[in-house]
């Protein structure tokens, strides 16, 4: 097959859809753009579930004098402390813990008053804070055994996982998430679509050199590749511009303007990250394009 006849074909091919060849570009553009965000906002939020559910603890607040429905016989005594740091240092539950440490009402009071200031410092006491147990699991799926076990026991006022407090969070970025695969599904079927549209008019504009072409005993590949070139152009562009739009996003949008404003995220993905996500969308667009050209191009060549 002669490469330099095929190449000019195609180049004729886009040059006289023109029009067309930009639309496959402006709709492999936007899909693609859309996948590239649903990857990075996956990639987001495993980092951000791997970094917190390391640092996530579970508390067991003991009784203050404050009346609670879990706490009405008052501060919890020396006997309760006993028997829930007991209970966590027994086999039942040593060894889903990997680190165990006891903040007294004085360590709690100066936490808050360090968080507040000390303007508060008249108004709140070290009696009206709880003494907790903080808890570090091996695994974070074992909070619910800690909960289990030290819920309703008698001096313990409450037991709170800190990873429910992100779970909203998770799960809102991960709905995000679906709604930009869904939007970019959508995007590359009508991407598809197009290329097969565009494909069978150049095919007919042209059928009286394929009918030619056929007549003087051309194959079937050196009549079809010319057209997948065509349409695997078009979308190479699109992906290229796409691969360009999510790299400035992520330096301009992440490194440059969130990782700087939005303090309790400590982790965000980067260029690295990035640019694993430009050869994807780079396939994607390319193999799209080429099956469905060479589609819609056979269907043609057998009508």
């Amino acid at each position: 097959m002669r490469g330099g006849l095929v190449l000019a074909e195609a180049v004729n091919g886009l040059r006289r859809n023109a029009s067309m060849v930009i639309s496959i570009v402006l709709v492999t553009f936007v899909s693609l753009t859309f996948v590239g965000a649903a990857i990075l906002m996956q990639m987001q939020i495993g980092q951000m579930r791997a970094f917190w559910v390391d640092r996530a603890q579970v508390a067991v607040y003991m009784c203050t004098a404050v009346q609670t429905p879990t706490c009405t016989d008052g501060v919890a005594t020396q006997e309760q402390l006993d028997a829930v740091e007991a209970q966590l240092e027994g086999p039942a539950l040593a060894p889903l813990i990997r680190e165990v440490r006891f903040e007294t009402r004085e360590e709690a009071y100066d936490s808050v008053i360090a968080l507040v200031g000390e303007d508060y410092a008249s108004v709140i006491t070290a009696d009206q804070l709880n003494e907790t147990f903080w808890i570090n699991l091996v695994d974070q799926d074992g909070s619910d055994v800690i909960s289990e076990a030290f819920t309703g026991m008698a001096g313990v006022e409450e037991v709170q996982d800190q990873l429910q407090y992100l779970d909203p969070l998770f799960s809102a970025l991960t709905v995000a998430t679906y709604i930009a695969v869904g939007i970019a599904v959508l995007m590359l079927i009508a991407a598809v679509l197009l290329i097969s549209t565009t494909i069978r008019l150049s095919a007919y504009a042209r059928r009286r050199e394929l009918g030619i072409m056929r007549l003087v005993g051309a194959s079937n590949r050196f009549i079809q590749t010319p057209f997948i070139l065509e349409g695997v152009f078009a979308a190479l562009i699109g992906s290229v511009l796409a691969s360009a739009a999510v790299l400035a996003g992520v330096h301009f949008g992440v490194e440059e303007y969130l990782r700087g404003r939005v303090e309790f995220v400590t982790t965000w993905v980067g260029m690295g990250e990035a640019w694993l996500v430009v050869p994807v969308l780079v396939a994607i667009g390319v193999v799209l394009a080429a099956v469905s050209a060479g589609f819609a191009i056979r269907r043609w060549l057998r009508a």
